[in-house]
């Protein structure tokens, strides 16, 4: 009953609202809520930085619906002692001469995340909003990530999903606010377009082109390109 009174309380959006000379102005802008978990929680079931591919030890924590909750993002922006969940989709299929390649793409100025703007990146994703589901559980993150991702890219082949381990980066103020959970995609072709006019330099490249570029890439794709290398993520195909 307590869960149930606490979501009925939360808003899908807030309306920021500011002081000036006496008088309340109201925002037209609505504020994101967004999943979050507490950092105690990632904390007792094993700190890590870097790559882990522990999916199960990890993920049933992660998402229990007593723990996680929903925030105004600008709030989870800056508060260190939460951890926002992100899918974070790396899309693969095989080449004509048998080697996998990934879809990398650059973050135009336009995206949401002022800190990643301009940087090449090798993952789709983005933050679980309360539009997703009502209780913050495996339902609202599975909504929410097929959402980003259809938000993203078009995507007009099949493909099979696995979810293959979870990116921690406190090294860096993005890292110390996200926690990702890395789902790997292979496709039956490369028949994806972007759909957002600020993800640019779309297409697909072999591994070895992509560490190439390796320092151009975002902390978490330079991270996954790591494990792909070490062959963390499992064989794909």
């Amino acid at each position: 009953m307590q869960r149930r009174m606490r979501t009925k309380q939360v808003a899908i959006f807030r309306v920021a609202v500011f002081r000036l000379k006496g008088m309340y102005l109201v925002s037209p802008i609505p504020q994101e809520d967004v999943l979050v978990v507490p950092r105690h929680v990632l904390e007792q079931a094993g700190l890590f930085q870097g790559f882990c591919g522990d999916v199960e030890k990890y993920l049933p924590a992660l998402l229990d619906p007593n723990q996680t909750s929903w925030m105004p993002r600008d709030r989870a922006e800056e508060d260190t002692s939460f951890k926002q969940l992100i899918p974070y989709c790396l899309l693969a299929w095989l080449g004509p001469n048998g080697v996998a390649q990934y879809f990398s793409y650059t973050r135009g100025g336009g995206q949401g995340e002022a800190r990643l703007r301009s940087k090449r990146s090798i993952g789709i994703g983005g933050h679980i909003a309360s539009t997703d589901g009502q209780y913050g559980d495996n339902a609202s993150y599975e909504a929410g990530m097929l959402r980003e991702l259809n938000e993203e890219v078009a995507i007009s082949t099949s493909f099979t999903s696995r979810c293959v381990g979870l990116i921690n980066d406190d090294a860096t103020p993005v890292g110390s606010v996200h926690l990702g959970i890395v789902h790997v995609l292979e496709l039956q072709s490369p028949d994806v377009e972007s759909r957002e006019t600020d993800l640019i330099e779309c297409g697909f490249e072999s591994l070895e082109e992509l560490l190439a570029e390796r320092e151009h890439f975002e902390t978490w794709s330079q991270i996954a390109l790591n494990a792909v290398q070490a062959g963390s993520l499992g064989r794909s195909f």
